[in-house]
This record gives C-alpha cells, structure tokens and sequence, in this order.
C-alpha cells in the first residue's frame, strides 16, 4: 500500500497537472489529496467517457501549456463501458496521450457487488482489445517512479494512452478537508437573449451558411475551431481549411469535453466547439460540466437541425428540448436562441464574461451532395493544429504523419 501523495508528486515531477474522472471508492484517497492541492486541477465529470475527452483536450495543448501539460483519466473499470468510443474513435485516431487510472472491481478470486461480476474479469482484456498496454498500479513506494516512467516512454512514443489497473486497498486512506473541493456556481450571473422568431423550414439558414459566418468573425492567430463529427467537419473543411481547425470523426458528443479541456489549459485561445444536436443529445452531461467548469476563452454553438444529417436525415427529438434554458440552469455565462446567422455573427464579437457562453442557432437539413472529406488524416489534422498553437507535437506515427 501507498500513500496518495508519493504517486501524485512522482506524477507532478513528471509533468502529471490535470486529472479528470468520476469517483470510486477505490480512488477516494488519490482524489482527495489532488483535491487538497491547489496547484494541481481536478474536473468532476458526468461520465469517463467525457473525462477521456477532456484530457484528450489537454493533450491537444500540449507543452504550450507550460511544463504541465499531462493528465490523468481516473474511472472504475464499469465505466471504461462508457469510455469505449473516445478510447478507440479520439485517443487512439487522433494519437493523443493520458494515463488511465483503472480501479479493478471484482478482480477475479475477489468477491464483490454482482454488477462488478463481468467487467471484472474482463477488464485486462478489453484493455488489450483496445490496444491499451497497462499493468497494476504500484503499491510499493519504490515501483512508482518505474511504472510512470514505462507510462510516460509509451505516451511519447505512440501518442496513445497506458492504463495503471488499481486493486484493492492500493491506496492508503486520505480524508477530504471540511469545504476543500467544493466548486462555487454562478447562479444568479446568467442570462438568456429572446427565443427566434418563428421561421418556416425552407427560411432558415444551412449549415454552411453558419459555418461561413463562423469563419468570418473567427481569426486563425487566436481563436481554434472544434467541429463535431459528421457533415460539421466535412462543411467547415470544405469552406476552409485552415490550420485552427480540427474534424473530429467519431467519438460522437465529446466535442464540448475536448474543448472545455483544450479551454482550461490554454486561456490564451479562444476556443469553440461546433456542436450538432444529436451529438450533444448523446452527452448532455458535458453541458452541466462545461457550465460548472467553463472558462471565459470557452463558446459553445449548436448546430441544430433536427435530424442525424449524415446518416440519412433520421430525426432527433431536438424540436423538444430547449438548449438554451438548459445551458442556462447548468451554468453557463450566457445562452442564446436564434435562427439567425447574423445574430451569430454579433455573438461571436461579444466582450469576454464570466464564465462559458452558449449559442443555438436553429439551421434547416441538408447538405451538399458532393460534400467532400478532410484530405488530411486526423493525426495530421490534430499535428497542424498543434503547431498552429505552439504545442508539442506528439511522437509516435509514421514520418510526414505526426
């Protein structure tokens, strides 16, 4: 057994500032002492799915960042359930780095709750389908360094992850100071802008013409663009390529995470995630996390078109939800509603504010019918962009890839 704070200083030494998760009892002492240190950031998500993407973002700053740059994914193996399409759609696409801590509920030889009773013998095995090396989180003081140091080689390498399995009692206990952890709202700061006018289908505005105004009010030397998997990418790519871009393809919903993470560790970027409504039906937890957590330099603007567009215009029940009353009660700074693109256009100009803003803009469906993909490949992408911000290019891919 050790004690939390030898593997988070061990960590800290190794570049290890930023860690994400959702808790276990397992990790109650680990979280706790990185909760307990001011200089280390911790972000309580909704699912591991959105802490996977948000670190996925941290790893897009890279050392732009400063000498902190590296970040730790902590979940019970249950949720690597809820991990799966960033792990092998975001992480291991785009090569993109973080440590997994992974707590082994119901290890084999060891009794526990009966939800634990599959995934528990499983866990070394998805891990290895996933193409995750990993090994068991050190419970000697003496086998920290070494095992971080395996974890870190492997990361720069590859630019993919490497996962530490936690079994039991790895940790010893470490209590949580009375009122250390909380995270303050900004109840009362918000404020919505009027709902649009009623607007027939065909009135409405496309997709690109969105993105065109996007574009426009958007300078590449300051502001990065994540576009949402699907038609968003493919539109934005086809207006203009410009090295402040990325095209996510899959991880369907983990544009907001991804920019909440890239948002937090770079303030000196203004960052937008360009969302679609059935991707961020998906994940609508990350909205809570974005509104607690949202930085000023974080503006979030859905795309919403009622309908799944790339797969054949299926309808989502995006008509029913009101986005901009929910980004509102989660937290967010601001929230607007329109159909307008030209209202659009005046959000992005806005002055900063207090905390994360939010932007429906109601488009109609479509796309062009010879709507064309991303010539680059996603390492590519994801490498421009990193040298377009400063960041260290991460190793691993092939010559003229990474």
């Amino acid at each position: 057994m050790i004690e939390a704070r030898h593997f988070v200083e061990a960590a800290r030494e190794r570049g290890f500032h930023w860690y994400a998760g959702v808790p276990c009892s397992f990790l109650t002492p680990f979280i706790n002492y990185v909760l307990q240190d001011p200089s280390l950031h911790y972000v309580s998500m909704a699912n591991e799915g959105d802490a996977v993407a948000l670190i996925a973002g941290v790893a897009i700053a890279g050392d732009a960042a400063g000498p902190h740059g590296r970040g730790v994914t902590m979940m019970q193996n249950s949720g690597l359930g809820n991990a799966v399409s960033p792990l092998t759609s975001l992480t291991w696409t785009f090569r993109l780095p973080q440590l997994l801590i992974v707590t082994w509920r119901a290890q084999p030889g060891i009794a526990d709750e009966p939800q634990h009773a599959l995934m528990g013998p499983i866990t070394p095995e998805l891990l290895q389908l996933m193409q995750i090396p990993w090994e068991l989180f050190p419970t000697e003081t003496a086998d920290i360094g070494p095992a971080l140091d395996r974890a870190t080689a492997h990361m720069d390498q590859t630019g993919r992850p490497y996962a530490l399995v936690m079994q039991k009692g790895s940790v010893a206990a470490n209590a949580l100071k009375h009122g250390v952890g909380a995270l303050g709202g900004r109840c009362g700061g918000s404020r919505t802008v009027a709902a649009p006018r009623p607007a027939a289908p065909g009135a409405k505005a496309s997709r690109r013409d969105a993105l065109r105004v996007v574009v426009a009010q958007t300078p590449v030397d300051s502001t990065v663009l994540l576009a949402s998997t699907g038609f968003c990418g493919r539109e934005l790519f086809a207006i203009d390529d410009r090295p402040n871009h990325l095209y996510m393809v899959g991880s369907m919903g983990c544009v907001l995470p991804l920019a909440l993470g890239l948002a937090l560790a770079r303030p000196d970027l203004r960052v937008i995630a360009l969302d679609g409504d059935g991707a961020l039906l998906m994940r609508m937890g990350a909205l809570a996390t974005a509104g607690a957590y949202g930085p000023p330099n974080l503006w979030h603007l859905l795309l919403d078109n009622g309908v799944h567009d790339s797969t054949g215009g299926q309808a989502t029940v995006s008509p029913h939800i009101a986005f901009a009353d929910v980004a509102v009660a989660c937290g967010y700074a601001s929230s607007l509603d329109t159909d307008d693109p030209a209202q659009i256009a005046v959000w992005l100009k806005e002055a900063p504010i207090e905390g994360a803003r939010f932007a429906r803009l109601a488009i109609r469906a479509g796309a062009p019918s010879d709507l064309p993909r991303p010539s680059m490949t996603p390492v590519e992408v994801k490498s421009r962009l990193m040298r377009h911000i400063g960041a260290r290019r991460h190793t691993g891919a092939r010559p003229g890839v990474s």
